[in-house]
């Protein structure tokens, strides 16, 4: 009895879509190593790649090559990257014929728990590996006594069903939450779809994807957490190379945090790390090769969203909101982090870089770093792992003309229409401070327990009440983006002129004054707030700054003694703020009460 290419993938495809009807299951069980609630979101990610990328080729090794390539590629979490380096290992260990038999596939599988094995810091026995190795084995046993290769699979998948059971006796914290390893039970699924395929025998439309969303969402475990992990960040990213040392990566990475699980072989790596420092883990990875893709995902964040919500309503922002750490936290606000590119490598805003370490690197080069809106499939993560465990979503974007980033979250929210899960994406039509103060107000909203709708009729009516004021101390960033011509930009800088900037009612952003002197600034500032406090009150205000806090508690000194009270905060802006801004830029961002007149501002 052989099996061909066609079957081969056939296997994979019915197994992906197991994992995907059975996502939000596996999130609910989610306990081991962090109670994060997401083995089942990453694991379906991975799945929905192999789905969409995996081809029919020649040999099945030449077509495991392709599901294990997708597989790394599309690979999230622990579990889903150390199912990736299964596939890997599978894909080479099986010869290279148009047909294999079922002996050499059973083999194969058997040596494909070796790499998943060695791809672990610190294997720990009763989670998914388990699993896999006894998957193996009982495949390698069924396959010497029979020849039916249905009957061999459903053989193993009892098998592999009892090693499943046994988690739950295996790890203490399974043992208390009553349940078996999620991971462990990811890998079950699939195979109990591809042994679905076996007795069926029918083949999957890959243009089509089928993912079940229950109607209840699943209550998730109770657990007595801590909350005293040591590490916040779990850190992952493809990279491709040529003789990539898979072994001295982990090596190396295990100095930086603990999980470490490195999957592929010597042409493309998937990384995965727990750490408190992804800049630092990233500085080292792009020297290693080429950054194909990179998420840093908030364990507290998900574990508070597992256990402690404050509320049923998820409200999400992007980076380019300004908002201390501090109250991102309290607030429970979720970030979407926008990717920087400069000179080839691709970095994480606030995460992997920093708007100081931003403009030093680019300080004497004459091409200033891009910035990118989140990607569809990034949003989709985070709004799909969000349905789970919320009734509705509020996404606060930056102002629509200056990113795409409010076009890709409506189309995204279109797509992913689910019953009894509501998605509302609101256009700030600002930026920095000042989207920092509309996301903080609508937190406190959702706080006062506030319907969906109310919150957005009324956060939308706030963005009419926001204003920004840049003070830009330096042009060079403006000439270098073509904002002021060169010759221009000469002149402007020999006279000293330093423009404040702001936003439009459209959120484009103009010129809203000359200055010749910081000092000319504020007081321009000054004047602004003065008039503006004639007719209106300010509820509440706040000062971002590019690496100049001296200058923003000058300014802040001055704004306290006008408007009676101090900022809301004082903190640092985004690296994407920075790069327009320039060194040195401070901006004065505030909130007007509802007293306000239509006439504009």
């Amino acid at each position: 009895m052989v099996i061909t290419s066609r079957q081969v993938l056939d296997l994979f495809l019915h197994g992906a879509h197991k994992v995907i009807d059975n996502k939000e299951m596996l999130n609910r069980i989610n306990v081991f190593p962090v109670q994060d609630g997401d083995t089942g979101s990453n694991l379906a990610s991975m799945m929905r790649t192999i789905i969409h990328q995996s081809e029919e080729k020649e040999t099945v090794k030449a077509t495991l090559e392709s599901v294990a390539d997708a597989a790394l590629y599309g690979a999230r979490g622990n579990s889903g990257i150390i199912f990736a380096q299964y596939l890997t290992g599978l894909s080479e260990s099986v010869i290279d014929r148009d047909t294999i038999s079922i002996q050499e596939y059973a083999q194969a599988s058997n040596l494909a728990v070796k790499y998943a094995y060695e791809s672990i810091e610190n294997p720990v026995e009763g989670t998914m590996i388990s699993v896999m190795r006894e998957w193996g084995t009982a495949l390698m046993h069924a396959a010497t006594n029979k020849d039916v290769i249905s009957e061999i699979f459903e053989y193993a998948f009892e098998h592999t069903q009892s090693a499943l059971k046994k988690t739950k006796e295996q790890l203490e914290v399974l043992r208390k939450a009553g349940v078996v390893d999620s991971g462990a039970q990811g890998f079950t699924f699939f195979v109990e779809g591809a042994l679905y395929f076996l007795k069926n025998g029918a083949s999957l439309d890959q243009s089509i994807i089928i993912d079940t969303i229950n109607d209840t969402l699943f209550t998730p475990i109770e657990m007595n957490h801590t909350g005293e992990d040591e590490y916040r960040y779990c850190t992952e990213c493809l990279i491709e190379g040529i003789g990539i040392e898979q072994h001295v990566l982990k090596e190396t990475l295990k100095t930086f945090g603990d999980s470490v699980v490195v999957a592929g072989n010597t042409r493309k790596s998937r990384i995965h790390i727990h750490t408190n420092e992804p800049a630092q883990v990233f500085e080292y990875l792009y020297q290693q090769g080429s950054m194909v893709f990179q998420k840093i995902d908030d364990m507290f964040k998900q574990e508070t969203v597992v256990n402690h919500r404050k509320s049923q309503i998820a409200l999400v922002t992007d980076s380019i909101a300004d908002l201390p750490q501090e109250i991102i936290d309290d607030e429970q606000i979720h970030i979407v982090h926008i990717d920087i590119l400069y000179k080839n490598i691709s970095y994480k805003d606030k995460l992997t870089i920093r708007a100081k370490t931003l403009l030093d690197l680019s300080k004497e080069d004459n091409v200033l770093p891009t910035s990118s809106q989140p990607g569809p499939k990034q949003i989709e993560n985070i709004l799909d792992y969000l349905s789970s465990y919320y009734d509705s979503v509020i996404v606060l974007t930056v102002s629509k003309v200056l990113s795409g980033t409010y076009n890709n979250f409506s189309k995204v929210a279109e797509k992913l229409k689910k019953p009894n899960f509501k998605i509302s994406i609101v256009n700030t039509k600002q930026n920095s401070g000042a989207q920092g103060l509309l996301v903080k107000k609508c937190a406190e909203y959702i706080s006062k327990g506030m319907t969906h709708d109310d919150i957005v009729d009324k956060i939308q009516a706030d963005t009419a009440r926001s204003k920004i004021l840049v003070q830009v101390l330096t042009l060079d960033n403006m000439i270098k983006s073509g904002r002021l011509s060169l010759r221009a930009g000469k002149i402007a800088k020999f006279i000293g002129m330093t423009p404040i900037i702001t936003l439009d009612e459209e959120g484009q952003g103009v010129i809203d004054g000359i200055a010749f002197s910081t000092e000319g600034s504020n007081k321009k500032l000054v004047k602004h707030i003065q008039k503006i406090m004639k007719n209106h009150k300010i509820a509440e205000y706040n000062i971002v700054h590019v690496n100049n806090e001296d200058g923003a508690k000058r300014l802040s000194d001055k704004m306290e003694t006008i408007i009676g009270k101090p900022p809301v905060y004082i903190t640092e802006t985004s690296s994407v703020i920075a790069v327009s801004a320039g060194e040195g830029a401070v901006a004065l961002s505030y909130l007007l009460t509802e007293e306000v007149s239509n006439e504009s501002f």
